[in-house]
């Protein structure tokens, strides 16, 4: 029997105010509160709400037979929070009905996994720790920013104890080979790989016009080879209402999917059920990275020219000083300047024009950038200072931070000691202080007695 894993990713970045060169050092706060707010809240309500309903209606019309997945980005939950909580109770009601699985990524949707092993895995933890924390909810299934992928990624998403990745069917690495199969990685053979059916899912998200119907659509889904499977379709959630506005019939064509797959006995199921019971027939190797962008489904819209480089050097070079800091607002604005979208501001892959760009050109957001990357550098500075080295100042903090153990400890053992001192109903500080106090008092009693008696004579 074939089976569908629908698959939606939400991510908004913490876009940048205009940060002027003379800002730097003067100025700490980088993001433009007003634009993150109204683009948050646009979306969410013409797009994220009214989708999740959508998709909880069709979970429960068709007795749960309907399945869906969603990737969250840390980033973009920190925004819900703060100006939309009412979306993050939708995807709890989701959650609720064991037919939506939340999938795990880099918490700032991040190229980390391009640039930086070590903070790739902070940024995942972080993430797992995130979702647990807002849904109650485990993610065992990772998808990357911009399903970005290749074999030593993979090895990463396997010693972190994923039991699943999700990529881009790019035609260049899959060459003959159908999407529509469950792989596995070269790393580790029990984690598996699902790959992006790329026609399918841009039929939606790219080419939807309203002329596409729900039973033609799954028509083709059916008269697909018998033996392929798992059909991965995977888009953008405001596709649904915001790219594709309800005007198209994007809705409507969402809700008789359920309908006409039940016709043409197509399921629907999660990406953890597909990769615990549809085996895998091959391993599949990506040498070079991959996303799901654009036409040559690389990563050059994110680091394909040198204002890019440049930028991604200077952020990520002082990622591991910064993560000895204690100081958590730093970061925090650390981390919102990892998101993935910063740099594509910054390409020039597509022309001098990108329509969701805030810049005027790509160097408008270099420079915008890396005067914001100068004050963070600045910042850093007065928290450790520079002629230390890093590998120097790792053992100093150390050490500190079991000082710090070490003096919480003792202070529980003094509280404990205290603790026992009142049930026993004596005074903590009482027996210490009263006998010096007899002791100093003695020598002024005897003093008194030998001027009485000169007073007497």
């Amino acid at each position: 029997m074939k089976t569908i894993c629908l698959l939606f990713e939400i991510h908004q970045p913490y876009r940048l105010k205009k940060y002027r060169f003379y800002d730097i050092g003067a100025d700490h706060y980088y993001f433009d509160d007003y634009a993150n707010e109204e683009i948050l809240k646009r979306n969410a309500y013409q797009s994220y709400i009214p989708a999740a309903k959508m998709l909880l209606e069709m979970i429960n019309a068709s007795d749960k037979k309907f399945k869906v997945a969603l990737s969250l980005s840390g980033v973009a939950m920190d925004q819900f929070e703060t100006y939309c909580p009412e979306f993050l109770d939708c995807v709890r009601d989701l959650v609720a009905t064991k037919c939506c699985e939340l999938l795990c990524e880099p918490y700032a949707h991040s190229l980390s996994a391009l640039q930086d092993p070590e903070e790739f895995q902070r940024e995942c933890k972080a993430q797992s720790k995130k979702i647990y924390e807002t849904f109650k909810f485990r993610p065992k299934t990772f998808v990357n920013t911009g399903f970005i992928y290749n074999d030593e990624i993979g090895a990463e998403v396997a010693a972190m104890g994923f039991k699943g990745i999700i990529t881009e069917g790019a035609k260049h690495v899959l060459g003959w080979k159908s999407a529509n199969y469950v792989y596995n990685t070269t790393a580790k053979h029990s984690v598996g790989l699902l790959f992006r059916n790329q026609k399918l899912s841009e039929d939606i998200a790219l080419n939807f016009q309203g002329g596409l119907d729900a039973r033609t659509y799954m028509s083709w889904i059916e008269q697909s080879p018998a033996d392929e499977k798992v059909y991965t379709i995977a888009m953008n959630f405001d596709v649904v209402g915001g790219i594709h506005p309800a005007s198209t019939g994007i809705f409507e064509f969402f809700k008789a999917l359920p309908r006409f797959a039940e016709e043409k006995k197509i399921t629907f199921s999660m990406p953890q059920e597909v990769f615990e019971n549809i085996p895998s027939v091959d391993t599949a190797s990506v040498g070079h990275p991959i996303s799901w962008d654009g036409y040559d489904k690389d990563v050059s819209a994110w680091c394909g020219n040198e204002l890019q480089h440049e930028a991604l050097r200077a952020i990520y070079s002082i990622s591991e000083r910064l993560n000895l800091t204690k100081n958590d607002v730093l970061k925090e604005d650390y981390s919102y300047l990892l998101s993935a979208d910063h740099f594509k501001f910054m390409s020039t892959k597509y022309g001098t024009y990108n329509p969701f760009s805030p810049y005027e050109s790509s160097f408008d957001a270099f420079s915008n950038y890396m005067n914001v990357v100068s004050d963070i550098q600045i910042r850093l500075k007065q928290e450790f200072p520079e002629d230390i080295e890093t590998e120097e100042l790792n053992p100093l903090v150390k050490q500190i931070d079991n000082q710090g153990k070490e003096i919480e400890k003792l202070q529980a053992q003094l509280a404990e000691a205290e603790a026992k001192l009142a049930a026993a109903g004596i005074a903590p500080e009482a027996a210490p202080k009263k006998a010096p106090a007899k002791k100093a008092a003695a020598p002024k009693k005897a003093a008194a007695k030998k001027s009485s008696k000169k007073a007497e004579k």
